[in-house]
């Protein structure tokens, strides 16, 4: 039986995918040992998702308890299945800006450390299998705030005739802005991964993702922005907006879309290290206000929240990805969540009875 790897596969891209290859047939060793709860306390816990993930897949699921810091452990498993390891798809992440920042040497040991065994593991056991990783548009650090943008009633929009007025693409510089530690840290991943592609001739993958969302995400202030958005307009617990006026505009992506990109890079996969932005583009995104009202209109409770005129340091005032890279190399693959009310709608739907407010 062909072996997937996933970490963070109690997360939320992290379980999508393991339910996908489960279900595929595939027999899938999830790693994740559960430190959202340590960044975030327990409304980030993903022990409930985990959990519910033994309980469907059954036989096809093998969890491990495994911080990916730990290469010994790493290379222990890896070697367990050698060759039979056809793709692993790489989500673990401190996924914080603000969090980095309390602990850089956390923040860099998950997201960059831990990267570099991933790969050396794949290297060493399993060179042919394809090697996906969640990168994040953080990279660009606020590269994307120096573009021309024109204010309008609710939200934030690229100067007409822009080379990026309909999405950012991968040639945006990563170098020369303020990334976040966060970012950084994600960024010297991303390039491992870029390199191991390249002078290993592997076949890995950075997809870059914008926001990344669905219903199984355990959203929090810090981190997933709109499933933490919808909690609160659910229980009815109060609500920060940071800085732009709220007008800062964000692509979403659902996260089944993300696992459909992952799996045509899986089926015909290309060497060299790839990269690719992944975002909800120009079918999908919307601004902080926008956002509000939407999930006001749709749950039929009205939000709680305040507004400080400081934005995060290297948050994004505007962001759209550009999807022509990926859709030039796989014009298979479209999006079948193509607009946000869809996606914000299923939060609600599949989440009412664990954030117990009846809709």
């Amino acid at each position: 039986m062909s072996i997937v790897i996933i970490t963070g596969s109690a997360g939320l891209i992290g379980s999508e995918a393991t339910e996908f290859y489960a279900s595929a047939g595939y027999k899938v060793i999830g790693i994740d040992n559960n430190m959202r709860e340590t960044f975030f306390g327990s409304e980030g816990s993903t022990v409930w998702n985990r959990q519910r993930l033994e309980e469907v897949l059954g036989k096809n699921y093998e969890h491990h308890h495994i911080d990916i810091r730990r290469q010994d452990e790493l290379d222990a498993l890896f070697s367990k299945y050698k060759a039979d390891i056809s793709l692993i798809i790489h989500t673990a992440a401190q996924p914080s800006h603000d969090w980095a920042a309390r602990d850089p040497y956390i923040d860099f040991g998950v997201n960059a450390n831990g990267t570099l065994n991933l790969l050396e593991a794949s290297r060493k056991h399993c060179p042919e299998a394809v090697f996906i990783f969640t990168s994040t548009n953080k990279v660009y650090g606020d590269r994307p705030n120096t573009l021309p943008l024109i204010e309008g009633e609710t939200r934030w929009e690229v100067e007409p005739g822009h080379a990026f007025e309909h999405g950012i693409s991968e040639e945006m510089s990563v170098d020369q802005s303020m990334h976040s530690l966060f970012g950084a840290s994600k960024l010297a991943a991303d390039v491992l991964v870029q390199e191991y592609g390249k002078y290993f001739n592997m076949r890995t993958v950075c997809f870059r993702g914008g926001v990344l969302s669905g219903p199984k995400q355990s959203g929090v202030q810090l981190h997933g922005f709109t499933n933490y958005l919808v909690k609160c307009v659910m229980t009815g617990a109060p609500y920060t907006i940071f800085g732009y006026k709220g007008k800062q505009v964000r692509d979403v992506i659902h996260s089944s879309d993300v696992i459909a990109a992952f799996d045509a890079f899986f089926r015909k996969p290309l060497r060299g290290g790839r990269v690719y932005n992944l975002g909800g583009g120009p079918a999908s995104n919307v601004s902080m206000i926008e956002a509000i009202r939407l999930t006001e209109d749709i749950s039929g409770r009205k939000l709680e929240y305040q507004y400080v005129d400081a934005a995060r340091a290297g948050d994004h005032q505007w962001y759209i990805s550009d999807l022509t890279r990926f859709q030039t190399d796989y014009p298979e693959w479209q999006q079948q969540y193509n607009n946000i009310r869809m996606i914000i709608q299923g939060i609600v739907e599949e989440n009412k009875d664990r954030w117990r407010v009846a809709i």
